[in-house]
């Protein structure tokens, strides 16, 4: 769903608009508190300041004396630094005015007048994170939405527009087009994301809510310049603004900046755009939708979702909506909770509905429990099991120890530390701030936590009393039930031709004309070479030569190697195991996904799995396993298969930690079918779940896999491969099987023979970790093999020839593809790496955006580099293929015949150091050498060979790998089938 509020939003990494800055003898907190209420600073008055020792940070608000614009700086000393501003926009139609003014202000401003500056500004500075979708927008750098004219055709790009199929030929057939009209035609063919729109439409249908922020497909033909104009007039100002900024920054410098830019150019206004509270219904409401059939549910005859949405408070009353949110944890995460024990178990639906949870992202946050993957006939049956549980909570209340657990959460989540810590933060803060709520009562956490054990102390059924209160008495509800249509993407393209025709039928040849003309001036606008040079940017020169040392200590615990990596981790520690799994049968190998997801949920010891998710849940911060693919860094044919064992705690929980992983070496549960199908459907319906929102990660495994060994097993343990098995898995009737194949792959994987491990911690409990680990490795000695340990590689014989592969196991885009096509290059390692790294960027910027997205219409597409050797071509939601496919094709030529600047050269340097140099939190630090053997030594070569590339190693390595004839390709697509597709014989349909 898209949310009422727009932010510009970006994580700077060392660098700020003034740079960042630390002054010597002072954190950035102590500097912040020296601020003093009605001080005037620079146009901004401050109202508060306030030291939050929680979260190790001091917030300073303010506001703007001219336009009222409120302003919240976060101090703490963190040099990846953050800015964003917030405006509350509340649109009453579908045409979606806000998700296209978004885009439609970020391709240009007076001061920047060059097409997408957001997108180029990724290649001219270090910044780690920017965003312009969902809540994401900037004002402070356009006095108005830039040159009308120029702005008239962008809205037609990225909004929507009547053009020929094909811009030069007027004699094919008219049609809509734009990039937000594509984008959201693909999020209305996700069944979960177009449920969970119209749960909040039909909950909160008075205001703002009732209607699609991000745009209904057929009601954004509808949106006229002129009405878009308004819409930016009324919301998009000062008056209407919060501005926040995070870490180390130097605030005066921003505040001087952001007055004598930005705010100095505006009046106060008095924008009315306030969400009101949503009217209380007198009695419940029900009501339908319909959706697309799921070729790949888990069952095809259980595809039905229900859900009771309860409406709560006003998210503006930080206490009690931080309570609601504990009670919505409690009732429902984990196999402890009583709607798991009520829903999930007695195998009614497959899982949870994906919009279950609490919400506070409204002015009145909401509660939604219900499933998915049901079959029609158990309506009334899930009705009565949720009416019923919430009977039996309120009559028996929640264990102290699953509230003991919830509460160690929040002390984890207080404690880790976060790269994205200020981003988070302004996340976090969003929507209570948006509806005038206090931004700072929320950050203070333990105050919430101390006041909540003394509620819980003064009244001992204070959970049940709000349980009855909010949801037992609570006559504002709506139960909302989809079902599949088998017509349904049928009835859509027929509305959409109606549609059209409606807009085609009275149109004048003086309009086909004109609509002719248009498509050609736009077309001749996205042809047109920008000059970018109205942009800030850093120079290659200010980056760092030399990578920062990262000290490791290697030794061995119990005979298994084990690196120890000290670094300030805030009473954590953090550990992994890498467990080698090269001795697996080969008809095995497609069950390790399933066993990962298993191992840890399945019971243990003495504990079965309820006691054990508890025990989790109290003494760590979660523990996983997945499956690990890592290439070899120096030959493509080589690589590591395995599982990664990973695992928190808080120091003083240790032993509690490593006592549960050797209970799960030593004695894991593989008794209890039941409890295994259960997990098995959750699994399954998750994965069906994840095509339509991850189509184009679907479709890269796809075409990756004949290249290289490592993406042919990645298709077995993340692609369409393993979805199509876990789907058979689902459907058995008769787990039997599945249970006894478990042991054997854990006699194969949880073997110390073939097992390394990390772990991060603190310098004084670095001792006590490893002491730890020792033990731990003494208590599954018995699980080594009387064999020689194998080696931690394997060669496979890769497959040379192209392989083109057309999937349409879900039609799911409406029309819509995600597109890859993969090319064999080399590794890590080798001279041509670095080279490969910046072309890929260097062409996603400066040709595939204009070709892919402004022409093609398509909501992204470029082209990335990947560290298994394979250099990538993608597109997602795209309405092409042989279009994409040519542009593709068309990048290369580009590259080949040297059609770049040394600055297009000097920016895609820029973008590649941009995610080399991202921070690494303290829990990740060291953990390249550890899985992928990548040195601080190997860091810093590739580093060089970055600085180094010229423009001749550029044309050298496209023409190399990427011409044609001389490349290992595949391609595959995702998406329905055409004609196009139909017609060519070097296409296999799947």
């Amino acid at each position: 769903m898209f949310r009422h509020c727009k932010v510009f939003i970006t994580k700077l990494k060392n660098l700020s608009f003034q740079g960042s800055w630390r002054s010597r003898g002072s954190s950035a907190g102590e500097r912040a508190l020296q601020y003093t209420v009605g001080q005037k600073i620079h146009g901004f008055t401050v109202k508060e300041v306030t030291a939050v020792p929680d979260l190790f940070l001091t917030s300073v608000k303010l506001s703007h004396d001219a336009t009222g614009a409120q302003y919240l700086h976060a101090a703490r000393d963190d040099s990846n630094n953050l800015f964003s501003v917030q405006f509350r926009t509340t649109p009453m139609d579908s045409t979606g005015v806000t998700h296209i003014l978004e885009h439609t202000v970020l391709c240009g401003s007076q001061r920047f007048p060059c097409r997408d500056p957001f997108f180029k500004m990724l290649n001219r500075s270090l910044s780690t994170f920017m965003n312009t979708s969902r809540t994401f927008y900037s004002v402070i750098n356009s006095t108005s939405i830039g040159c009308e004219k120029d702005m008239l055709f962008f809205f037609r790009q990225e909004g929507w527009r009547l053009e020929h199929k094909t811009p030069t030929d007027p004699s094919s057939r008219l049609m809509f087009k734009g990039v937000v009209f594509n984008e959201m035609k693909g999020e209305f063919s996700d069944n979960e994301r177009l449920y969970a729109q119209r749960l909040q439409n039909k909950l909160l249908p008075d205001h703002t809510y009732a209607v699609v922020s991000g745009g209904e497909p057929l009601a954004i033909p509808d949106l006229t310049w002129e009405q878009l104009k308004h819409f930016h007039a009324t919301h998009y100002h000062p008056s209407n603004a919060r501005f926040f900024t995070y870490g180390d920054l130097p605030l005066e410098q921003h505040l001087q900046q952001i007055e004598e830019e930005a705010l100095s150019k505006f009046e106060r206004t008095e924008p009315n755009t306030a969400v009101p509270s949503q009217t209380h219904w007198d009695k419940p409401r029900v009501d339908h939708v319909t959706c697309r059939p799921d070729a790949l549910a888990p069952d095809p005859m259980k595809q039905n979702t229900l859900c009771m949405s309860y409406l709560l408070g006003d998210i503006t009353d930080t206490f009690e909506t931080f309570t609601l949110s504990l009670l919505s944890s409690l009732m429902i995460s984990g196999p402890n909770s009583p709607f798991y024990k009520a829903l999930i178990e007695p195998e009614i639906g497959s899982d949870f509905s994906s919009s279950v949870g609490f919400d506070g992202s409204t002015r009145q946050a909401s509660f939604t429990i219900g499933l998915q993957g049901m079959a029609e006939a158990d309506t009334e049956t899930v009705k009565h099991i949720i009416a019923q549980s919430i009977d039996d909570i309120i009559a028996t209340g929640f264990e102290e120890e699953q509230i003991e657990a919830l509460l160690h959460k929040i002390e984890i989540q207080m404690k880790h530390q976060s790269t994205s810590f200020g981003l988070a933060l302004a996340s976090y803060i969003a929507s209570c701030w948006n509806h005038d709520g206090d931004p700072v009562q929320l950050l203070k956490i333990s105050e919430n936590v101390s006041r909540f054990r003394q509620c819980l102390k003064e009244n001992p059924r204070y959970l049940q009393d709000k349980v009855q209160h909010y949801f037992k008495d609570n006559t504002h509800r709506l139960t909302l039930t989809m079902s599949p249509d088998e017509r349904f993407l049928e009835k859509q393209a027929e509305a959409e031709e109606q549609k059209l025709q409606q807009k085609i039928q009275n149109l004048s040849d003086a309009d086909h004309k004109d609509i002719y003309e248009k498509g050609l001036q736009l077309l001749a606008v996205q042809s047109t070479t920008q000059d970018a040079s109205c942009l800030p940017a850093l120079k290659v020169s200010d980056i760092e030569p030399i990578i920062p040392y990262t000290p490791v200590q290697l030794g061995t615990a119990g005979g298994v190697p084990v690196q120890c990596c000290e670094q300030p981790t805030n009473g954590m520690v953090y550990f992994r195991a890498m467990c080698n799994l090269n001795s697996l049968p080969e008809d095995l190998k497609i069950y390790v996904p399933l066993f990962c997801s298993v191992i840890t949920k399945l019971g243990c010891g003495e504990l079965d799995y309820r006691q054990q998710a508890q025990r989790i849940e109290l003494k760590t911060g979660g523990m996983s396993v997945s499956p690990q693919i890592i290439p070899d860094t120096d030959d493509l044919d080589l690589y590591e298969q395995g599982i990664i064992l990973s695992s928190s705690c808080l120091d003083r929980n240790l032993p509690d930690m490593f006592q549960l992983w050797s209970d799960i070496f030593n004695s894991p549960h593989f008794d209890d079918e039941q409890h295994l199908r259960v997990l098995v459907m959750m699994s399954s319906q998750e994965l069906s779940n994840g095509i339509s929102y991850s189509g184009h990660m679907y479709a890269m495994t796809r075409a990756a896999r004949t290249l290289v060994p490592t993406a042919d097993l990645q298709e077995t343990f993340g692609g369409m491969d393993q979805v199509k098995f876990m789907k058979s898995i689902a459907e058995m009737t008769d787990l039997t099987s599945v249970l006894r194949k478990l042991p054997w792959i854990k006699r194969h994987l949880l073997n110390p023979e073939n097992m390394r491990c990390a772990v991060n911690a603190t310098p004084q409990k670095m001792s006590d970790a490893a002491g730890e680990v020792e033990r731990f490795m003494g208590n599954i000695a018995a699980n080594r093999k009387e064999r020689k340990p194998v080696r931690p590689t394997v060669v496979e014989s890769v497959r040379s020839s192209s392989c083109i592969i057309f999937c349409t196991t879900l039609q799911q885009h409406s029309g819509l593809i995600d597109l890859y096509e993969c090319v064999r290059t080399v590794p890590f390692s080798h001279a041509d790496y670095a080279s490969l790294c910046i072309l890929a960027r260097m062409m996603t910027a400066k040709f595939l955006h204009g070709e892919i997205r402004e022409k093609g219409g398509a909501y992204g597409g470029g082209a990335r580099m990947g560290g298994g050797g394979l250099f990538s071509f993608y597109s997602y939601r795209d309405p092409n293929s042989t279009q994409t496919l040519s542009a593709f094709r068309g990048g290369v030529e580009w590259a080949r015949a040297g059609k770049f600047t040394q600055q297009d050269i000097n920016e895609a340097k820029l973008s590649v150091f941009s995610a080399v140099d991202a921070p690494v939190a303290p829990s990740d630090k060291g953990l390249g050498c550890f899985l992928n053997g990548i040195t601080d030594e190997l860091k810093q070569r590739y580093r060089e060979r970055l600085f180094a590339v010229t423009d001749k190693n550029l044309i050298d390595v496209a023409g190399r790998y990427l011409g044609v004839g001389q490349q290992t390709c595949g391609v595959a697509i995702l998406g329905p089938e055409n004609e196009s597709i139909r017609k060519d014989p070097s296409w296999v349909v799947k």
